[in-house]
C-alpha cells in the first residue's frame, strides 16, 4: 500500500472525457522516507498537488483551444497536469514540471488511464537558479500554469524560472484565482521585460460550478 488513498473520476474538458486519478481528499499524507519533508513540503501542503483544482480545469479548457502547432510547451507547477493531458491528446509537444515527489507517479497513471504515451517530466525547483540550463529542460514557446502564486516567495522565484526557460518570443499563460501575490508576480515579470494582458476567466466551469479568477498572459 502506498500509504494514501485515491479516487477515480471522469472530467469533461471541451466535450472530451478524461479519466483522472487523484488523492481522495486534502487529508492524505504519506512521506515514509522523508522525501517531501527534505524538499520543504510539510503535512499541510503535501496533498495539494493531488487535487483537481478549479483553476486547473480553466487552464485545461483553454488548452483545448490553444494554438500549439509547432510549439514546445511547458506546464509549471503542474500537480495532476490536467492541461498537459489535454494537450497531449491533441498531439502537442508537452513537458511537465512540478516539485512534488509524487507528481510523476500520478502523471504516468493518468496518461495510461487515457490511453496516452508518457510525457517528459522534470522536478522543477523554482528556488534554484537554472541560468546555465542545468536542468536540461531547455526553452519553450509556450509556458502555462494554474494557481501557482500561493506563497509569498513564488512571484520572484517563478518569474525567474519562467524567464530562464522561455524562448525570445514565448507566450506565458497563467490562470490565477485572484491570489494576493498576483500583483507582485506581474511586477517581477515586467522587470524581466514581459508585457501583461489580463482578462477575467469564465464565471462558470464546464460542470456549472462558479469560478472567480483571471488569465494572465505575458509576452516580451
Amino acid at each position: 500500500m502506498p500509504g494514501y488513498q485515491v479516487k477515480h473520476q471522469t472530467l469533461t474538458i471541451g466535450g472530451f472525457d478524461y479519466a483522472i486519478r487523484s488523492l481522495l481528499d486534502t487529508q492524505q499524507y504519506a512521506d515514509p522516507l522523508g522525501t517531501a519533508e527534505s524538499m520543504g513540503i510539510g503535512i499541510a501542503g503535501w496533498s495539494l498537488f493531488g487535487q483537481v483544482w478549479p483553476s486547473a480545469q480553466v487552464l485545461a479548457l483553454a488548452m483545448h483551444h490553444q494554438d500549439v502547432a509547432g510549439k514546445r510547451v511547458l506546464e509549471i507547477g503542474a500537480g495532476l497536469a490536467l492541461a498537459s493531458v489535454v494537450l497531449h491528446r491533441r498531439g502537442a509537444d508537452v513537458t511537465v514540471t512540478d516539485w512534488h515527489p509524487l507528481t510523476e507517479t500520478f502523471l504516468r497513471a493518468n496518461l495510461k488511464a487515457n490511453g496516452l504515451s508518457n510525457l517528459p517530466y522534470w522536478p522543477g525547483n523554482w528556488a534554484l537558479d537554472d541560468a546555465e540550463g542545468a536542468s536540461g529542460m531547455g526553452r519553450f514557446d509556450l509556458i502555462i500554469g494554474s494557481d501557482v502564486l500561493y506563497e509569498r516567495q513564488h512571484p520572484a522565484q517563478l518569474a525567474r524560472f519562467i524567464d530562464q526557460h522561455a524562448t525570445l518570443d514565448a507566450e506565458v499563460i497563467v490562470v490565477d484565482p485572484d491570489r494576493s501575490n498576483r500583483s507582485a508576480f506581474c511586477r517581477e515579470m515586467a522587470t524581466l521585460g514581459y508585457r501583461l494582458t489580463m482578462a477575467p476567466a469564465a464565471h462558470l466551469l464546464e460542470n456549472g460550478a462558479p469560478y472567480k479568477g483571471r488569465f494572465l498572459r505575458f509576452r516580451r
